[in-house]
C-alpha cells in the first residue's frame, strides 16, 4: 500500500495541498522520517479493514487501484476506486507482478504496456521535476533526450567528440555524408524533414534522440548561429532536445538515465513466446550489428552500403570513382573499395552467424559523396591531384534538385554496371569467407534499390548473377542467395 491521509479533514484538503498529509503505513512513515503517526498506528482497526478491501478490489478489477476513503467515528467508508495512473516504469512492474500473482495472463500483461512507453525506458529522459525553457518544437522523430554544445557540421561534431565533449548536431536537414557526425553527436536537431526523413530514420537506427522539422528555427551556417523567436544561439551554446516530445530547450536540463529492471527482460521473454512477427534491424557497422543481436534481432533487414562509403579511409576512393572520365578509371577506384566492402560484409555475416542479412546496393545520388564547401572542394582536389573546376563541374552535372528522385539507385547500376559488380563480388566473396569462419551457411539477400519496372530489375539482376557464377568458379563453393527489391515507387506498386 502506498498513500496518504489526514485526520479531521476533508478530501479537498489532501488534494489542494494546504495541509501536509500523513503516511498510511509505518514503513512509509519511517522511510519519510515523519514524526506524525501513520494510519496503521493511529487507526489500526480501520487500517486493517482498508488493507483487506484494497486486496479485494485489486483482485476484482485485476489492476492497480487508486482508492479514496474516509473514516467516520471509527468506521471505514470506501468512496471511490479506479485504475491508477502510472509511469511507463511502473506500468511494466505492475503488469509483470499481476501476471506473476496469477491475476492476469502473460498475454494480458504484454497488452497492458504501451510499446511507445516501453521504448522510452531504453533512453535517457528529462527529469519531470526539471524546469523547461522551451524555445521551439518539432517532430518527436527519435525518442530520448540529450544535452550538448551546438555544432553545425558533421566534421565539427566528430572533432569535439574526440575531445570528450558532448554535442548536438544542428542541420537544416541531414544527408548520408553527415553519418560520422551523427554517430559522434548526442542528438540531432533539424529544421526540415518529417518522421521518415534521413535524420529521423538514421537517428532511430542509432538509438539517438532526434527532433526534426522544427520549422521555426533559422539556421545560418555561415554565421554559425541558430535563431528562434528572437533568441540567438551560437556555436558552442548548450541546448537540450527531447526526442520523445519534440521540444528544444535552452541550456542543460537534468536527465534520468534508463534503468532496465528484471521486469523488462521478463516481459520481453513473454512477448517472444506469443509473437509471430520476426524482427530484423537496420545495421551497417559491426557496432550496430552487435547491438541489434543483443536486443534479440533475428537478422539485418537493411544494410545501407552507402553509409560504409563515408568512412575517412574510403571516401577518397569513392570520389575518385565518381570523378573518373571512363570505365577504366572507375574500375581502378572500385578495385580499392572492393577489399574494404568485402571486410565490412564478412564482419556483418560473422556477427549474424547464419541469420539473414539484406544488403542494399548503392542508392543515393552520386553528388552526395562529393564535397560541398569551397574549402572541402580544394582539399579533395589536392588529395586527388585534380583541378577544382573539374570537381565543381562534376558536382553540377550530378546534382539533383530532388535527391529522392533522379539519377540514383538502380539507375546508377544500369549506367555504371561496374559499381554493382564490385558490390556483388564483395558480398559473395564475404559470404564464402564468413561461412568458413563460422561454420554457418550464409544466405545473403541482395536488394536492388529504386526499381520502377521489371526491365530495370532484370538488367541489374543479370549483372549480379554473372558475378555470383564467377565467384562460385573461383572459390569452388556453391552460393545460395536471393536477389530482390524494395517496392518504394508508386510505379512499382
Amino acid at each position: 500500500l502506498y498513500g496518504e491521509f489526514l485526520v479531521n479533514a476533508q478530501g479537498e484538503d489532501v488534494v489542494a495541498g494546504i495541509r501536509t498529509p500523513q503516511d498510511l503505513t509505518e514503513t512509509a512513515r519511517k522511510a519519510a522520517g515523519s514524526d506524525k503517526p501513520s494510519m496503521e498506528s493511529a487507526l489500526p482497526e480501520a487500517f486493517q479493514e482498508f488493507e483487506r478491501i484494497s486486496h479485494v478490489l485489486e483482485n476484482h478489477y485485476r489492476d492497480m487501484q487508486d482508492l479514496e476513503f474516509t473514516v467516520e467515528k471509527g468506521k471505514l467508508w470506501m468512496l471511490q476506486t479506479r485504475s491508477g495512473k502510472r509511469s511507463a516504469k511502473a506500468a511494466l512492474r505492475i503488469a509483470v507482478e499481476l501476471a506473476s500473482e496469477g491475476l492476469i495472463t502473460q498475454e494480458e500483461a504484454i497488452s497492458r504496456v504501451d510499446p511507445a512507453a516501453l521504448d522510452q525506458l531504453l533512453h535517457p529522459a528529462i527529469d519531470p521535476k526539471a524546469e523547461r525553457d522551451v524555445v521551439a518544437s518539432g517532430l518527436p522523430a527519435s525518442p530520448g533526450a540529450a544535452s550538448g554544445s551546438i555544432v553545425f557540421s558533421a566534421d565539427e561534431a566528430e572533432a569535439l567528440k574526440g575531445q570528450g565533449r558532448k554535442v548536438i548536431l544542428v542541420r537544416v536537414e541531414t544527408s548520408p555524408e553527415d553519418i560520422h557526425g551523427m554517430h559522434a553527436a548526442e542528438g540531432i536537431l533539424t529544421s526540415r524533414g518529417g518522421m521518415t526523413s534521413h535524420a529521423a530514420v538514421v537517428a532511430r537506427g542509432m538509438g539517438k534522440p532526434c527532433v526534426s522539422g522544427a520549422g521555426s528555427l533559422r539556421i545560418d551556417y555561415a554565421a554559425q548561429t541558430l535563431t528562434v523567436s528572437g533568441r540567438h544561439f551560437k556555436k558552442g551554446d548548450i541546448i537540450t532536445i527531447d526526442g520523445s516530445t519534440g521540444q528544444v530547450l535552452a541550456g542543460e536540463v537534468p536527465m534520468l538515465q534508463p534503468e532496465l529492471s528484471g521486469e523488462f527482460a521478463t516481459l520481453m521473454g513473454w512477448a517472444d513466446k506469443v509473437r509471430r512477427l520476426k524482427i530484423r534491424a537496420n545495421a551497417e557497422t559491426p557496432l550496430d550489428a552487435r547491438m541489434a543481436r543483443s536486443f534479440g534481432a533475428e537478422g539485418i533487414g537493411l544494410s545501407r552500403t552507402e553509409h560504409m562509403f563515408f568512412d575517412a579511409g574510403r571516401i577518397l576512393a569513392v570520389r575518385e570513382m565518381i570523378l573518373a572520365d571512363d570505365e577504366a578509371g572507375r574500375r581502378s577506384a572500385l578495385a580499392k573499395l572492393l577489399p574494404m566492402q568485402r571486410a565490412d560484409f564478412v564482419e556483418l555475416f560473422e556477427i549474424m552467424k547464419g541469420l539473414p542479412v539484406t544488403i542494399r546496393l548503392l542508392d543515393p545520388p552520386l553528388h552526395e559523396f562529393l564535397p560541398h564547401t569551397d574549402a572541402e572542394i580544394a582539399e579533395v582536389a589536392k588529395s586527388l591531384g585534380v583541378d577544382v573546376e573539374r570537381i565543381e563541374r562534376r558536382r553540377k552535372e550530378l546534382h539533383e534538385v530532388n535527391p529522392m528522385l533522379g539519377f540514383r539507385g538502380c539507375r546508377i547500376a544500369i549506367a555504371f554496371p561496374e559499381i554493382a559488380e564490385m558490390q556483388a563480388r564483395a558480398i559473395f566473396e564475404a559470404a564464402v569467407l564468413a561461412a568458413k569462419s563460422t561454420g554457418e551457411a550464409v544466405v545473403p539477400e541482395v536488394m536492388v534499390p529504386l526499381i520502377a519496372t521489371k526491365a530495370e530489375f532484370d538488367i541489374v539482376n543479370a549483372v549480379i548473377q554473372k558475378v555470383a557464377k564467377a565467384v562460385e568458379q573461383e572459390s569452388g563453393t556453391k552460393l545460395t542467395f536471393q536477389v530482390g527489391t524494395m517496392i518504394e515507387l508508386p510505379r512499382a506498386a
